[in-house]
C-alpha cells in the first residue's frame, strides 16, 4: 500500500471514528433528557433536604447497577482506527518515558558529583590519618630527656620567682600593716613598754614584725611553730591575733602562741 493509500484510510478511520463519538454523544443525550423528564417525586415538607438525598442515593444505586451489569465496548473495530489511537498512545508513552529518563540522566549525573567529591574528602581525610599515625608513631619513638642540670635549672628559677613573690606580698602587708596597725605613739615618739619593778624598758616591736616571726616559724618549723610572747610584743596585738582566729595559743603553754593552718 502506499502512502496516499495510508493516509486516505487513515482519514476515513477518523472520521468514522468521529460518527461513531457523536452517535454516543447522541444517545448520552437522550438518557439525560429522559433523565430530566422523569417523573419528580414529592418530598415531604418536613426534611426535604433528607429526601432530596435520599432520592440522589437511589438514583446512584441504580445507576451504578446498570454500570456493573453492563461490559465495556470497544469504540470500533475499525483497524486503521484501532492503529492509530496505538500509535498515539505510543507517542504519548514513548515521551513520557525519555522525560522520565533525561530526570534520572539528571539525577545519575548529580550523583556521580557527589559521589566524587565525598571520595576526594574521604581521601583527604585518609591522608590526615596517615599523617597522624606517623607524627604518634614518631612522638612514641623518641625518648625525651630531661638532663639533671636542667631541672635543677628550672627548680631553682622557680624557687627564686617564689621567694620574690614572698617578698612582695610581705612588703605589701608591712605597709599595710604600718599604715593601719602603727605602734603607740606618745607626742610623736614610739612608747616603750615599761615595767613598775624597775627593769630596763624594751622597745615594743610592730604587729608586722610579730606576723613574719610566726609566718617564718610555721614554714621552717612545721613540727614547732609556737613562738614565745616576749616583753617586746604589745598586749593589745595579741589580743586582736588571738580574738580573729590569726593566731592560736598554746593548749599547754599560754605564753606560747602560733598562726593558723590557713593553707590547710
Amino acid at each position: 500500500m502506499s502512502l496516499p493509500q495510508q493516509d486516505l484510510n487513515l482519514e476515513d478511520a477518523k472520521e468514522q471514528l468521529l460518527e461513531e463519538c457523536e452517535g454516543i454523544w447522541k444517545r448520552v443525550e437522550e438518557c439525560q433528557n429522559k433523565v430530566t423528564f422523569q417523573e419528580i417525586e414529592t418530598l415531604p415538607a418536613a426534611d426535604p433536604k433528607l429526601s432530596l438525598l435520599l432520592h440522589r442515593l437511589k438514583s446512584l444505586t441504580a445507576e451504578f447497577n446498570q454500570w456493573q451489569k453492563r461490559t465495556p465496548e470497544i469504540i470500533s473495530t475499525n483497524p486503521d482506527v484501532l492503529v492509530a489511537l496505538g500509535k498515539d498512545q505510543l507517542q504519548r508513552l514513548e515521551h513520557d518515558l525519555e522525560m522520565v529518563l533525561s530526570t534520572v540522566h539528571a539525577k545519575n549525573k548529580k550523583l556521580k558529583k557527589d559521589l566524587l567529591r565525598e571520595q576526594q574528602w574521604l581521601a583527604e581525610q585518609q591522608q590526615l590519618i596517615d599523617c597522624l599515625d606517623q607524627t604518634e608513631e614518631k612522638m612514641s619513638n623518641q625518648v625525651v630527656q630531661f638532663s639533671e642540670k636542667r631541672a635543677f635549672q628550672e627548680l631553682k628559677s622557680k624557687m627564686l620567682k617564689i621567694k620574690a613573690y614572698k617578698e612582695e606580698i610581705l612588703n605589701a602587708l608591712g605597709e599595710f600593716l604600718e599604715k593601719h596597725f602603727p605602734l603607740p605613739e606618745d607626742n610623736g615618739i614610739k612608747k616603750r613598754k615599761t615595767h613598775s619593778s624597775g627593769e630596763q624598758d624594751v622597745q615594743l616591736i610592730t604587729l608586722h614584725e610579730i606576723l613574719e616571726s610566726l609566718i617564718n616559724k610555721l614554714i621552717n618549723k612545721p613540727h614547732d611553730p609556737y613562738i614565745t610572747i616576749s616583753n617586746s610584743f604589745w598586749a593589745p596585738y595579741i589580743e586582736l591575733l588571738l580574738r580573729y582566729g590569726i593566731a592560736l595559743r598554746h593548749s599547754e603553754d599560754p605564753s606560747r602562741i602560733r598562726l593558723e593552718n590557713f593553707h590547710q
